[in-house]
């Protein structure tokens, strides 16, 4: 059966996003620039389709093939595909949003305190 919708799991939230594709951005927690990925459902798995970096340093280097392009590092990654996303919860790094259809919203995170990730996955049916 094949996938039509996200799941957001942070918790005891819950949100399904009805969409077969999405961009997840955060701020970098060291060098404070916005990182994003593109993804797209493909059957029962995120496939990792493209990224920008809108900055370099403290490991987040751009590879030796992005191209600069509207202040960002824009390149694609090695043919990645996922199962589920497992995003840190951490009080150092800011919040990820997930942006679809033209529009961003920031990721609920676990309670205060608590470092349970944040997950992201295909919907079950």
């Amino acid at each position: 059966m094949h996938a039509t919708a996200v799941c957001i799991i942070a918790g005891a939230f819950h949100w399904a996003l009805n969409v077969n594709a999405f961009t997840l951005a955060w701020t970098h927690s060291i060098e404070k620039v916005r990182w994003e990925e593109d993804y797209r459902l493909d059957d029962r798995v995120l496939v990792l389709e493209a990224a920008r970096i809108r900055g370099s340093g403290a490991g987040m280097e751009p590879p030796p093939d992005a191209v600069l392009r509207d202040g960002a590092w824009h390149y694609q990654p090695p043919h990645a595909r996922f199962p589920r996303l497992v995003l840190a919860n951490s009080s150092f790094g800011g919040h990820y949003d997930v942006c679809a259809a033209g529009e961003c919203r920031p990721l609920p995170t676990t309670r205060e305190g608590s470092s349970a990730p944040t997950v992201i996955e295909p919907c079950e049916s």
